[in-house]
């Protein structure tokens, strides 16, 4: 699991990074990320219209599994969020891997062009 240090838990870090960061779109995710400081930090937004309570918690675990796994390889103390689609419901972890490392691949190609 991500660890309690790496998870982004007050509204004002999201609403900062969803509102500040920048973003990149993918099918099934919609991944936001700004520089801020402490520790690297992952949010996830996982609405009521992705599914049942079941499948909104079981997506939420796959993603965290997934965020775990990235943390590592942040630059620094980045915060991202991550937001699932409806469609990301039923996807396999795998999945969900390859669509937010190209997310976060696809912001950090955006700000290095500026």
């Amino acid at each position: 699991m991500l660890s309690a240090r790496n998870r982004m838990t007050r509204s004002t870090d999201f609403d900062a990074t969803v509102r500040r960061g920048r973003k990149a779109v993918q099918p099934d995710l919609v991944i936001y990320m700004r520089r801020a400081t402490g520790d690297p930090k992952f949010g996830l937004i996982v609405s009521r219209s992705v599914g049942s309570a079941v499948q909104r918690h079981g997506l939420s675990r796959r993603l965290r599994h997934v965020a775990r796994d990235l943390v590592a390889e942040l630059n620094g103390s980045e915060h991202v969020v991550v937001r699932a689609l409806p469609s990301s419901r039923d996807l396999p972890s795998a999945r969900l891997s390859e669509q937010l490392r190209a997310g976060l691949r696809r912001i950090e190609a955006a700000g290095t062009k500026r």
